[in-house]
């Protein structure tokens, strides 16, 4: 009773006020209220926090003494590539890593997109840099026969003394401009895959001796060579074999036809080894057909493979590193470079 009194008197003084009475009550619209938001803010926090965090591991290097370096979105790593146990980490002051290259005497040079290092594999200290190159953000890494150092940027290629670290000399005109991927020939000259075909380099003068700017897709995003000197070349939306003497393209691998081909590897036993954006196949590199496909990878965009290190394949995605032996019918990931086990 003394309660039903109070709000009679609560009331009144509003209305004395000019306030409507129905106003003291919330009104709901005839529709029932909107879903909550999902996942909860606590969940939600964690999972904006997860996408701050870079999972690709776009290189892989093996060392001479058989361990294996892997450049991720968090910085470099060096493992056990038998037993997968974590032996160093090399703290960068760029964790985005875009190659690894490992010069005559063992060290370990790293292009990031903030410049070069080089790294102490004994201490894992970094030991020398280079921040004048013709672009800080270093795309390829390749050690010619006299092991000097190539740096493939998005704006040319820089020749370093692995040494002193210093350039040597710059090739800033470099026709396609950005340097994705390198390698040599039978004849120790260097080739370059741009956004303009591809290049040859004299590795003696820097000068270009050739230019291929006639091949479909025109941008090359990865190379290799085989054991007859042919090179493999991977595109955008193709992966052809051009012969280096004369530039001519000799065939485009059918079962990649409209496959975004990111990189190539040629394992011990001569197949070749090809990832792209929707997966990873091992093929026969006579007649292109597919020997493997692996499944089981933290995901389908391959970014690096290291064939033949451990008794193992490792490959880099864009969600982690995994690895796999002869006769497993799929990867496995490594934990330490993916997303937490749900």
């Amino acid at each position: 009773m003394l309660v039903e009194n109070y709000l009679e008197k609560y009331l009144e003084n509003y209305k004395s006020v000019g306030v409507d009475s129905s106003e003291l009550t919330p009104a709901y619209p005839p529709t029932t209220p909107p879903p909550g938001v999902k996942p909860l803010p606590d969940r939600r926090i964690l999972e904006n926090n997860r996408k701050d965090v870079d999972y690709r591991v776009h290189a892989l290097q093996k060392d001479y003494i058989g361990n294996l370096w892997v450049g991720s979105g968090r910085g470099l790593t060096r493992i056990d590539p038998n037993t997968g146990d974590i032996l160093a980490r090399v703290n960068l002051p760029s964790v985005a890593i875009g190659a690894l290259a490992e010069d005559k005497v063992g060290r370990i040079w790293v292009g990031t997109y903030a410049g070069l290092k080089r790294v102490d594999p004994r201490s894992s200290e970094i030991t020398a840099q280079n921040l004048f190159l013709p672009s800080k953000r270093v795309l390829s890494l390749q050690l010619d026969r006299r092991g000097y150092l190539w740096v493939g940027t998005d704006n040319g290629l820089a020749l370093i003394s692995p040494d002193e670290g210093l350039i040597m000399t710059t090739l800033k005109k470099l026709p396609g401009v950005s340097a994705n991927s390198m390698t040599l020939d039978a004849d120790g000259q260097l080739w370059v895959g741009t956004l303009e075909g591809l290049v040859r380099v004299n590795t003696a003068s820097a000068f270009v001796m050739k230019h291929i700017n006639n091949l479909p897709g025109t941008t090359v995003q990865a190379l290799a060579i085989d054991s007859k000197g042919l090179i493999w070349a991977g595109m955008a939306n193709n992966l052809l074999v051009i012969n280096p003497k004369n530039g001519t393209i000799l065939r485009s691998v059918t079962r990649l036809r409209g496959k975004d081909v990111r990189s190539i590897k040629f394992a011990r036993d001569g197949s070749v080894w090809v990832g792209t954006r929707n997966g990873l196949l091992r093929l026969n590199p006579h007649n292109g057909a597919v020997l493997d496909r692996v499944a089981g990878l933290p995901s389908s965009r391959v970014m690096s493979i290291a064939p033949d290190v451990g008794n193992k394949l490792w490959v880099g995605t864009s969600e982690g590193l995994a690895w796999l032996m002869p006769n497993m019918e799929r990867a496995q990931p490594h934990f330490a470079f993916g997303r937490e086990v749900e």
